[in-house]
């Protein structure tokens, strides 16, 4: 997975209950575009190049994989579900609620019906002073110039006051109560995707699986019998040298890790791998490897029917996975919840993403969310 747009949005209303307005709008948007990861306070400021009653404004940042294109026609929709009405006349207007897509990274677009960086953004301060409670590191691509720089040179004197605080939608949900979540699944369950997005959007340290190196992988899938051992074996040697490498970066008691497999996995996919005395030589190295590993806080596991499987194997398109048989995905799940059922002291969600995309649809990433949420309370 691609790492995430980052999008700043405006948000304005002058109509009915503004904070009623504004905050049904963050909602929305969580829900429905993109994850919001923060929110600057709340701002009344005067109508800006028209008479009209005074404005609530906000800034926001959200995380998404969608184009910039794709972000603005689904903003668009939310404002007419909202009850925005664009009449057909020249100037501004009074609106109920108005979403300005003012940053994407830091692109410049230049399209028939989106222009970013926003063309006015420097000379607004009811832009300005939100986006700077936002505390980004963000450029102007265009100025080449920081937030505070284009505060300081507006001519916009403007006078904005603060209303009050806004809750970022994110912030009940307290991942950072566990230091170390490991999340599983079957092959092509998702997990790497969701590990990276949790950490870009709650702000955590990963520790990914190095499965590409493995130059016994692709002969795995060609001949399973000669080269399961020398696979199983190299596979458990890397991870616990990964684990034992970047978990000592770490501190396991301060820093909140995202970790895309639980060194256990090792154990279930070698006992469908390896023949029975294969098996036992390599249990009794995975025992005493295994005593050593720190265990996960929560541990994850997506769940995914093996149809579902083999569809996002086909997707994603790694050659030697290609030819995976159903009934090996269905031993490794199997294994996977006998060694669920068989866990005392291990914290487990198992999570069904049969039919969810968590990648390209925010609903379904918010159902799982909402699934962490629960098991944190």
């Amino acid at each position: 997975m691609n790492k995430q747009h980052q999008v700043i949005l405006s948000l304005g209303t002058n109509q009915g209950n503004r904070l009623e307005n504004i905050e049904r709008c963050i909602a929305d948007l969580h829900k429905e575009v993109g994850t919001i990861i923060r929110v600057s306070k709340l701002y009344e400021t005067p109508s800006w190049g028209f008479e009209s009653h005074s404005f609530y404004n906000c800034a926001l940042v959200m995380n998404t994989n969608k184009s910039a294109h794709q972000v603005l026609e689904e903003v668009l929709l939310l404002e007419e579900a909202l009850g925005r009405v664009r009449e057909e006349v020249a100037g501004y207007q009074a609106r109920i609620i108005d979403i300005d897509v003012i940053a994407f990274d830091e692109e410049i677009i230049a399209s028939e019906k989106l222009q970013v960086p926003h063309p006015e953004m420097q000379n607004r301060l009811f832009v300005l002073l939100p986006m700077k409670d936002l505390n980004l590191d963000w450029r102007h691509p265009i100025l080449q110039k920081y937030l505070h720089e284009l505060l300081v040179l507006s001519e916009d004197k403007s006078n904005c006051k603060v209303v009050q605080t806004l809750e970022t939608p994110i912030a009940n949900i307290k991942l950072d109560h566990f230091n170390y979540i490991a999340i599983e699944g079957n092959i092509g369950a998702g997990k790497t995707t969701l590990t990276n997005k949790l950490a870009e959007d709650f702000n955590a340290k990963t520790v990914l699986e190095r499965f590409a190196d493995n130059p016994f992988l692709p002969k795995f899938y060609e001949d399973q019998n000669r080269y399961a051992f020398p696979l199983e074996m190299s596979f458990l040697a890397d991870r616990y040298q990964q684990i034992s490498d970047d978990l000592a970066q770490f501190d396991l008691f301060k820093d909140f890790i995202v970790a895309d497999y639980h060194i256990f996995k090792s154990l279930i996919f070698a006992k469908v791998t390896l023949a029975e005395d294969e098996f036992r030589l390599y249990k009794t190295m995975f025992d005493i490897i295994y005593k050593e590993m720190p265990k996960p806080d929560l541990y994850i596991y997506l769940y995914q029917s093996t149809d579902r499987l083999l569809d996002n194997i086909k997707t994603r398109g790694r050659s030697y996975e290609q030819e995976i048989p159903a009934e090996y995905l269905e031993k490794i799940n199997n294994g996977y919840l006998d060694y669920i059922k068989s866990q005392k002291d291990l914290n487990i969600l198992i999570i069904d993403v049969t039919n969810r995309d968590f990648l390209n649809h925010q609903e379904d990433y918010i159902f799982i969310l909402e699934e962490i949420k629960n098991k944190i309370q």
